[in-house]
């Protein structure tokens, strides 16, 4: 369900995207309003489900997480109660940062990091151990690109 939002709405989400951390006053100074119509409007997008919580995004090498794989997993099992038992095991992960069911040949792609292919090899150790997989292709990331948690809105 997609909500209605106008020109003042999207500057707002433009600007918390860009830095939620960014004073009321601020904001709404940028967007050409006053503090209490924008805390109203962000109040309601949080409301309409436009705005989720508030998270602080971590710089992962600083942390000693220097590994990133996406890791490519198919599956012979698509019974509930196998998908249940995955998805469970995934969640209780905080190696995963994404998993993506998909179409096409690949069933899952996940986003893990780990702090290096040892600590990767632990990972898929204990997560093969839990759920039977058919296959497990593992991709080290040479390098980040680009990332961003920004919407083009």
């Amino acid at each position: 369900m997609s909500v209605r939002l106008d020109e003042i709405d999207r500057k707002i989400l433009r600007e918390l995207q860009s830095d939620a951390g960014q004073s009321l006053d601020v904001i709404a100074k940028k967007v050409g309003s006053s503090k209490t119509p924008v805390w109203n409007r962000i109040r309601k997008m949080r409301e309409n489900g436009v705005i989720g919580q508030n998270t602080m995004v971590m710089d992962a090498e600083s942390l000693g997480f220097e590994a990133c794989f996406f890791v490519l997993i198919r599956t012979s099992e698509h019974e509930a109660d196998w998908q249940e038992k995955f998805l469970a095991a995934l969640r209780a992960r905080p190696e995963v940062m994404e998993a993506h069911r998909l179409a096409g040949e690949i069933d899952y792609i996940l986003k893990v990091r780990v702090e290096n292919a040892r600590a990767y090899d632990e990972f898929y150790q204990a997560l093969i151990s839990e759920v039977k997989i058919f296959n497990v292709t593992a991709l080290l990331s040479m390098e980040e690109i680009k990332f961003s948690t920004e919407l083009p809105i």
